[in-house]
């Protein structure tokens, strides 16, 4: 059976998250001025894509973009890294003792059309280095349509490992076909999985509804849905 047609793994929190290290895990490149163009308004950019998984501390200014991915770049904002890349606004959550804490990094995962290297090499990759980090629970955030496969194949492959996960994501089809246990399903551009663009409550909205799917999701494969008109 091919890895869509296999039921995910479902792995129940194992504390709560007011006692657990959470981990965010994107699909944006880090920032290299050798690379080209690479913000506002600058076009598709293949030579920003990255091949390895990383992980980057959290304890510098974390510059990531997604120039490289095919995103909606009328409403993605590439200065503005809070509507595909929740770091800020889970930090609030820490500091509201909704989570424990953000682990000591962030991840990288790259895009690949191949089910088969994500599965077999990236995602065992980022595996070992949330279990270095101590991580708990990971929220995956993609961005393109492959990004989206990738994530939701890595969200199977953390399960099978005992990491409970949560994808938020903005192309619905595609991550349920390949079936995730937990989805938090936003009906925006592709580019603004994490949130509203310029609207701070969208931000802590969306990823209290990430947290609470990890921590209310009776079974595999449970999406909850958000629509907001983005005029």
């Amino acid at each position: 059976m091919g890895p869509f047609r296999e039921r995910p793994l479902f792995s129940p929190l194992k504390k709560p998250l007011s006692e657990s290290e959470l981990g965010i895990i994107t699909t944006a490149a880090p920032y290299d001025p050798d690379k080209g163009p690479q913000g506002q308004d600058a076009p598709y950019n293949a030579a920003a894509k990255f091949y390895q998984p990383y992980s980057q501390s959290v304890g510098g200014k974390s510059d990531l973009r997604i120039v490289h991915v095919g995103v909606e770049r009328k409403n993605a904002d590439m200065k503005d890294s809070k509507y595909w890349f929740p770091l800020e606004t889970a930090d609030r959550t820490v500091s509201a003792g909704r989570v424990k804490a953000i682990s000591s990094n962030v991840y990288g995962l790259p895009t690949n059309w191949r089910q088969r290297h994500t599965l077999e090499t990236d995602a065992h990759l980022v595996l070992e280095m949330l279990k270095a980090d101590g991580v708990d629970v990971a929220v995956l955030i993609p961005n393109c349509p492959i990004c989206h496969q990738s994530q939701s194949l890595l969200a199977r492959y953390l399960e099978s490992a005992g990491i409970s996960t949560v994808l938020m994501g903005a192309a619905k089809d595609i991550v349920e076909y390949c079936g995730v246990p937990r989805f938090l399903f936003s009906d925006f551009p592709l580019g603004n999985a994490a949130a509203k663009p310029n609207d701070l409550a969208s931000q802590d909205i969306n990823l209290d509804l990430a947290l609470r799917l990890l921590e209310l999701a009776p079974i595999c494969r449970t999406t909850r849905s958000i629509s907001i008109n983005l005029v």
